[in-house]
């Protein structure tokens, strides 16, 4: 599995819970700095539509899910599907 939060390290209080909540159960994942990398915040605001950071992306045996936003429910879901 792999995760990646695309998230603006200053001031984004979901950006900060989401990792905090995925270091807490103990999952690896990727952050990348929306701020400073021209790339991502294309790809996540024209490629994926959003316009909220953090933008969580995660890839599990070929099938991938995103989401906008602090979303502890969709946290969760990713967690117990790193356990199995």
């Amino acid at each position: 599995m792999t995760i990646t939060v695309y998230e603006k390290p200053s001031g984004c209080f979901g950006c900060k819970k989401t990792k905090e909540l995925f270091d807490a159960a103990g999952v690896q994942f990727t952050t990348v700095d929306i701020t400073t990398n021209d790339q991502a915040l294309a790809y996540i605001t024209e490629e994926l539509g959003y316009s909220q950071a953090p933008v969580v992306v995660y890839e599990k045996d070929g099938s991938e899910d995103h989401w906008s936003g602090l979303n502890p429910t969709k946290i969760s879901q990713v967690i117990a599907l790193d356990g199995k």
